[in-house]
């Protein structure tokens, strides 16, 4: 029985005449079993490969959840359409950021996925936070993904990194020139770092200017979300009663006019290197000497010996030495 275009109005890929509705095929059993010589037979045999499954899924779709870049390939040769829509709405874009599968998402960038297609729920950008690649996050902002896009849940790809305690994600995105203080419901990204407890996320958000004050619709700042004496509540209390250095500020103020177009602008403002490596927070050199036969290291030396947080980072910068009198106060 053919039931092609049966139900236009609920499937998108029927819709536009290019699969029909399955329960489940042979082909998305291969492709997501990343099976590539049974695909192919499959293929050569006349198999549709845009053929749709009862949530809508393609066979392109399962490649991409599992990460199978091989029959990726195969199926995009074979004429898969790169922007199928699941009942979702979601591409198999958005299920290789998910997934975390770089050289999938590079294979669906070069036959020419939508960066940014429009969505309710997460855009490829906020799967690739969701599911904690930092190298899948990246190359997204390098093609050209909306930082400031929002979902109906988290809201933009910040939020999601935060709430998912991805500290390299949310770094990349912070220096990629994101809206450290973007907000959904009032809520910002330092709110779900504070709600998870997570003291060195505070820290790098603070550190890119997000503003400890900031209340949300239940009119709570960010240390509200903390127990009183951990760790986290005291690096908040800290940064509450202690403003940042001028030289902080000047950074964040320059970042924040210039926005995603600081990485771009920044090199280019013919300042001394060391300035040009400070306004991109860019670390300072690791000094090492050598001592008894043994490198140690200058910029961090542990002091811990209770089992506590108690690291002083040691740095010719203004910014290090303000973070060190934190360091100081939660261990004394």
């Amino acid at each position: 029985m053919d039931v092609t275009r049966t139900r236009p109005s609920l499937y998108g890929e029927i819709a536009h005449g290019l699969g029909f509705w399955t329960d489940r095929s042979a082909v998305h059993e291969a492709a997501a079993q990343g099976r590539a010589l049974k695909l192919q037979q499959l293929i050569q045999a006349g198999a549709a490969v845009n053929i749709v499954a009862m949530d809508s899924i393609t066979p392109l779709h399962e490649a991409c959840i599992q990460g199978q870049t091989q029959c990726v390939r195969l199926l995009l040769d074979a004429g898969a359409q790169v922007d199928a829509r699941n009942i979702d709405g979601s591409t198999p874009l958005c299920d290789a950021c998910a997934a975390g599968s770089l050289d999938c998402v590079k294979l669906l960038l070069e036959y020419g996925a939508t960066v940014n297609p429009p969505l309710f729920t997460f855009s490829p950008l906020h799967e690739a936070c969701m599911g904690g690649n930092s190298d899948c996050v990246q190359l997204m902002i390098d093609r050209g993904a909306f930082m400031e896009a929002h979902d109906c849940h988290y809201g933009t790809p910040l939020h999601v990194a935060c709430a998912r305690q991805h500290y390299d994600c949310t770094k990349v995105l912070l220096t990629a020139g994101a809206n450290v203080n973007a907000s959904k419901l009032n809520e910002t990204a330092l709110h779900h770092a504070a709600k998870m407890k997570n003291t060195d996320l505070i820290e790098l958000l603070v550190e890119f200017g997000g503003n400890v004050f900031a209340r949300d619709n239940l009119n709570k700042k960010p240390i509200h979300y903390t127990s009183t004496g951990s760790p986290s509540f005291l690096c908040l209390e800290f940064y509450e009663n202690t403003p940042l250095s001028l030289q902080q500020l000047s950074r964040v103020t320059v970042r924040r006019v210039l926005g995603t177009r600081a990485p771009e602008v920044v090199p280019k403002l013919g300042l001394p290197s060391r300035i040009i490596n400070f306004l991109s927070y860019v670390p300072p050199p690791v000094v090492k000497i050598k001592s008894h036969d043994r490198m140690l290291n200058l910029k961090r030396i542990s002091e811990d010996q209770m089992g506590r947080r108690n690291n002083l980072l040691y740095s010719a910068s203004q910014d290090t030495n303000h973070k060190a009198l934190y360091k100081h106060k939660i261990n004394n």
